[in-house]
């Protein structure tokens, strides 16, 4: 069935044959478990229960960084436990949530002591400096969620303050560890502003993706200063009668998610780590192909939209450099350009911003910034964290996790 998705995309069939071959198999890095404490070792074992394809993300990153992101993985899912579990009423759990004092000691560490206590152990033998960026993110990230827990995503601005608690703050707290890790300069993990953004678009992605599933779940994360402008209901754009609102609205969203672009090309531009480089930049060029899917598309009211499976082994083989990553924005922001209709109402919005784009993914200065870093790929890079495919060919397919972001929303 993959193939016959892909017979018009000769290359997506050559990719997708290597992939069910197992090349990925023979070439993923191997752990060396039998040098690990018992602790650590269970901690990878979590790590594989949890999410198999973030487990094959993290331990392709180099060093002492792939501990420190699979511990701050998984405190990040505990949060998300607690987020997402509606039999904890809401007296109880805004203040598990938004406890000011000690927060990370209240909660991560009562619920990792008591039902991981592994994890706890782990997390004290990591460096201070990764312990100090894990035990700040997830406070911030608590104090966020249990504001929204309490209150609608109403205007844009909330949009955005919601997806930084629930992604941005993981893309700073990432960039944090991989300037802590010594493998990216000090300006990465500094740079709040462009991790913050990182973050934003694959959670922008996803929230505009499953429309229909948070729906039916009964979960709204579209802002309401968006379809109001368009409906008085937003579950009415699930039905055909309001197909061109629902629309227009959708094209608002895609435009105002596209405004992270520029600083995603800014942000992987500095990074000199090959292994990072992956980490950060298949995500992100998963999700434009994504919104590229979207971009109106009645789909996104009625089903759901997803790249193909060759389409995304494809593009996580290719976004390996630089060069090929500002192709494939390049690519991606041209196919939408192609669908802007001359009666949407944003259509001058979405024509400038897709014109920086393309500005900016054809400047000498975004490729030149990285390319006298990057050495040869080696072979194991070209497959690099394949597994991540299916951690956003799950998400492409509407099963939330949520998305490549660590955080779903």
């Amino acid at each position: 069935m993959d193939i016959l998705k892909s017979l018009g995309h000769p290359e997506e069939i050559i990719n997708l044959f290597k992939y069910k071959i197992g090349g990925c198999r023979s070439v993923m890095p191997k752990l060396d478990y039998d040098s690990m404490s018992e602790t650590l070792r269970t901690c990878y074992a979590y790590l594989n229960q949890t999410s198999r394809s973030f487990a094959a993300v993290i331990q392709a990153l180099d060093g002492e960084l792939r501990h420190a992101v699979c511990i701050f993985y998984l405190v990040l899912r505990a949060l998300d436990t607690v987020e997402d579990d509606m039999s904890i009423p809401l007296e109880k759990k805004v203040p598990l949530l938004f406890s000011v004092v000690h927060y990370f000691m209240l909660f991560c560490f009562y619920f990792m002591l008591f039902c991981f206590p592994q994890i706890s152990v782990e997390f004290r033998n990591l460096g201070q400096e990764y312990q100090d960026v894990i035990s700040d993110i997830c406070h911030q990230m608590g104090v966020g969620m249990a504001e929204f827990l309490e209150k609608k995503v109403s205007s844009m601005e909330e949009w955005d303050k919601y997806c930084h608690y629930v992604a941005g703050l993981v893309g700073i707290g990432l960039s944090r560890l991989f300037s802590a890790s010594q493998l990216e300069d000090t300006e990465v993990g500094r740079d709040t502003e462009l991790a913050n953004s990182m973050g934003l678009f694959l959670q922008k992605t996803n929230i505009i993706r499953d429309y229909l599933e948070d729906q039916q779940e009964g979960r709204a994360f579209w802002p309401q200063e968006a379809w109001s402008q368009f409906t008085e209901r937003l579950e009415d754009f699930a039905h055909p009668q309001h197909l061109s609102s629902a629309l227009s609205c959708l094209n608002l969203l895609v435009t105002d998610a596209l405004h992270h672009v520029p600083d995603v090309i800014t942000y992987l531009s500095r990074l000199r780590n090959q292994s990072v480089f992956n980490f950060c930049a298949i995500p992100q060029v998963m999700a434009i192909a994504t919104l590229s899917a979207c971009y109106n598309n009645p789909q996104v009211f009625q089903g759901v939209v997803k790249i193909r499976k060759g389409q995304a082994v494809t593009l996580m083989m290719q976004a390996t450099n630089m060069s090929a990553v500002l192709s494939i924005i390049a690519q991606y922001s041209q196919e939408i350009l192609q669908k802007v209709s001359v009666t949407d109402p944003s259509r001058e919005k979405t024509l400038h911003i897709l014109s920086l784009i393309r500005e900016k993914s054809l400047s000498p200065a975004a490729l030149s910034s990285r390319a006298h870093h990057i050495s040869p790929v080696y072979v194991s890079a070209v497959m690099l964290l394949a597994a991540l495919s299916w951690q956003y060919l799950n998400a492409t397919a509407g099963q939330p996790p949520g998305g490549a972001d660590m955080h779903g929303h």
